[in-house]
């Protein structure tokens, strides 16, 4: 069992693949723990023999396959609801149960959902649903496959099998990773699949909170990070906001730091002291997901000082800098997880004089002053360009020169 830091939560069973209760799925149980819930991981083959635990070898391969020959499904699911039920007995444990499984607990996951023994359920692979397609069709619910597909295990029939019973169901939500096989979401196994296993890991959380909750306001939290970053420069609030070992990735200069003692050095002495004094942000636009934030905004800043993050090693220039900037930001929990930062760096070499842009594809602050006026000219990079409007009398042009003022941006 993990419980989340809060002390309590909603409640999620964790089902075991044929590897019994290992590393994998301890890791599992404490990353959803780390989401808000309590995870209990129920020990599947304890009738068999208690404490079954392998790895991913190809020797662990055929024990894992001899045990599950001695496997009965039907009493796990005794076993599943008895868990359910001792979990929702628990103080700690605090509203809905939702079921999670992978391989044959992906199986499992399912049989618990018809049966009504969960409250929502996520199946990662699971093996040997097209024997479940009676039981689906009924499917009353919420529950999401997450399949592979390349997997080995799990056919195209079996998939078209799954969306064939549950095309007429509102509960059910069908996955398929292109190119991903059969464990991609487990990172001791050969075929894993880390894009893939990031992309069902947020519409798995997607789920459960639609469903199970716990709810956490990420825009407060993202705008929190961000003023003790640029507003109180304080790099012990910056991280007390972030998770034990985050990470950030400023993408265009592949700068940042990746666990907690790095990312606080790189905060401490290339990011956070480095800021003129005049920078400031225009957003542009939010989105808001189960499990991340993306910002969009114009960035704007004199290079008046050294800035590794995005200029490295570049001595301050003097120039004035406009660019649009895209942050996706990612949570566990109530914590900043990771950041993914991205803008175009070819505008700012040519911005701050690094870069000739004559003869190349390159702009420089035109780009961000028509993020707000779209009607400004486009296409001007084209040589061949020659579209002609009919009635150029909405398109009149802003005036030129920098992006709003300060006093502007207070109004943005």
């Amino acid at each position: 069992m993990a419980k989340p830091q809060m002390g309590s939560g909603p409640g999620i069973i964790l089902l075991q693949e044929i590897f019994g209760i290992n590393e994998y799925i301890r890791s599992v149980a404490d990353y959803f723990a780390e989401e808000g819930y309590v995870v209990v991981a129920p020990d599947l083959f304890w009738r068999i023999k208690p404490g079954i635990e392998l790895g991913y070898q190809e020797g662990d391969l055929k024990t894992a396959f001899a045990i599950h020959e001695d496997f009965d499904p039907q009493l796990a699911l005794r076993d599943i609801a008895a868990t359910v039920s001792a979990m929702r007995s628990l103080h700690f444990c605090k509203g809905k149960t939702g079921g999670l499984g992978f391989s044959l607990g992906g199986k499992l996951v399912v049989m618990a959902a018809t049966h009504k023994l969960i409250d929502c359920g996520v199946s990662y692979y699971g093996v040997g649903l097209e024997k479940l397609t009676k039981e689906l069709s009924a499917l009353d619910i919420p529950l999401a496959f997450q399949l592979a597909e390349k997997d080995k295990f799990v056919s195209p029939e079996t998939v078209r099998a799954i969306r064939s019973a549950t095309e007429n169901s509102s509960c059910a939500e069908v996955y398929v990773y292109p190119g991903a096989n059969h464990g991609f979401s487990c990172p001791s196994r050969a075929d894993y699949d880390r894009a893939s296993a990031i992309t069902a890991h947020s519409r798995t959380i997607a789920l459960f909170r639609r469903v199970l909750g716990p709810y956490f306001n990420l825009e407060e939290l993202w705008d929190a990070h961000l003023s003790f970053e640029f507003q109180t420069r304080d790099v012990d609030a910056t991280m007390s906001s972030m998770v034990a070992q985050p990470y950030v990735y400023v993408v265009p200069t592949m700068t940042g730091g990746f666990g907690y003692k790095e990312l606080y050095h790189f905060y401490k002495h290339h990011f956070i002291f480095q800021s003129p004094d005049d920078i400031r942000s225009i957003p542009i636009s939010r989105t808001i997901g189960a499990d991340r934030v993306v910002d969009e905004h114009i960035l704007c800043f004199t290079h008046s000082r050294v800035m590794d993050w995005i200029l490295p090693g570049i001595a301050p220039t003097g120039k004035y800098v406009e660019i649009p900037l895209i942050a996706i930001v990612s949570f566990r929990g109530g914590k900043l997880y990771n950041e993914h930062i991205y803008w175009d760096q070819a505008s700012v070499l040519a911005q701050v004089g690094l870069l000739d842009p004559k003869d190349l594809p390159v702009v420089g602050a035109e780009c961000s002053r028509k993020l707000l006026n779209p009607s400004l000219p486009s296409n001007e990079l084209i040589p061949d360009w020659s579209y002609q409007p009919e009635d150029t009398r909405d398109s009149a042009a802003s005036p030129a020169g920098r992006i709003a003022g300060p006093q502007q941006v207070a109004r943005s």
